[in-house]
């Protein structure tokens, strides 16, 4: 009996030690997962953020803008004629070679170079200029350029994520983060940084006329300037021309050769009533814009229109602020007739004004 309990005991010992050392080393025999120990920690650190593929898509677009001129140097008992030489950034918009900067960075130049970030160097050629909007046109004659990535129909917005790529200082291509802090204007009567782009990525010396990318490496705006007032060190606060802005006047440069800007040689105040009550607030909303100056002998004094008049329509269409309005007659070719809806003495009525040519000197 006792002979029969053994046998079977040993039996049983046997066939446990030959089932663990089944699981333990062939364990898919068995279709049973085991768990694993290890001193490694039971979860991975999350990706860190990156615009790395933003970067990507939009730098080999951007390029180095170089240019030589030559001035007249008034030191010493007789001014001497030196060559002068500048840096800026730039932003290839076509496959065709065609390159915005801007107008600050190329005015005056003889000689203007760009330098890809592929080691390419190539002679460019002025297109044309504007001083409005600090835009300039370049073209290079080259094959298999990288092109910017562009939307048209991208509407960026207050708080939106950007990047400001550039060669500051010559230090070669740099990318800096920021916020857009306020919009810009998209339409053509740029009045300087009033209606620009603001933002926070900085920029500074060789950055301007680079690309400002949303985090897609979209293009946003050609980063302009940095806010300077005199004896006051500001931060943060620096500007781009909006993308929707200069693609409309590079087209127009490339076109024409220069940007034609029609105006009515009038100033005037958002107001919410035909009683002339300003706008104060964002809160309120824009009923017209009342007149309170008029050129001599301008669109609107041959037109007769008086100073109280207030303009409720343009062409049929109403607007909701002073830069649309600025907008419907800027876009406006010259010496045509708009016709303006307005309140005068508490009537509505409709006069013709053939809009001119904005002069610049």
């Amino acid at each position: 009996m006792l002979k029969t309990l053994f046998f079977i005991l040993k039996s049983i010992a046997y066939g446990l030690a030959l089932a663990l050392v089944i699981l333990l080393f062939f364990p898919t025999l068995t279709g049973i997962s085991l768990p694993v120990w290890n001193n490694t920690a039971e979860h991975t650190e999350p990706a860190p953020i990156s615009y790395n593929r933003a970067v990507r898509r939009a730098a080999p677009a951007v390029v180095n803008v170089y240019t030589r001129s030559r001035v007249i140097d008034p030191r010493g008992l007789s001014p001497r004629s030196i060559e002068r030489q500048e840096l800026g950034s730039g932003v290839i918009m076509s496959a065709k070679g065609y390159i915005l900067t801007n107008h600050h960075v190329v005015s005056g130049a003889d000689h203007i170079e760009i330098a890809l970030q592929d080691g390419r160097w190539l002679e460019a050629v002025l297109i044309g200029q504007d001083v409005i909007s600090d835009l300039a046109v370049l073209y290079v004659q080259a094959d298999n350029l990288p092109v910017i990535p562009q939307d048209s129909e991208l509407e960026p917005q207050v708080g939106d994520v950007v990047l400001a790529i550039g060669n500051p200082l010559n230090l070669g291509q740099t990318i800096t983060q920021g916020i857009i802090s306020a919009s810009g204007n998209s339409g053509l009567s740029s009045r300087g940084y009033i209606d620009f782009m603001r933002m926070d990525a900085a920029i500074n010396k060789g950055n301007s006329g680079g690309a400002l990318v949303n985090t897609n490496g979209t293009l946003v705006g050609i980063n302009a300037a940095a806010f300077q007032l005199q004896d006051q060190d500001i931060q943060g606060i620096f500007f781009a021309v909006p993308y929707q802005l200069a693609q409309n006047i590079m087209q127009k440069l490339i076109k024409q050769g220069r940007v034609t800007r029609s105006h009515l040689g009038v100033t005037g105040d958002a107001v919410v009533n035909a009683a002339g009550d300003r706008l104060v607030s964002t809160g309120q909303k824009m009923y017209g814009l009342a007149l309170t100056s008029i050129n001599p002998g301008g669109p609107a004094d041959n037109a007769d229109l008086q100073i109280g008049d207030v303009i409720l329509k343009i062409a049929g269409e109403q607007f909701a602020d002073s830069r649309q309005a600025l907008n419907l007659i800027a876009e406006t070719a010259p010496d045509t007739a708009l016709m303006l809806t307005i309140v005068r003495n508490g009537q509505i009525i409709e006069v013709p004004t053939i809009v001119r040519a904005l002069q610049r000197g």
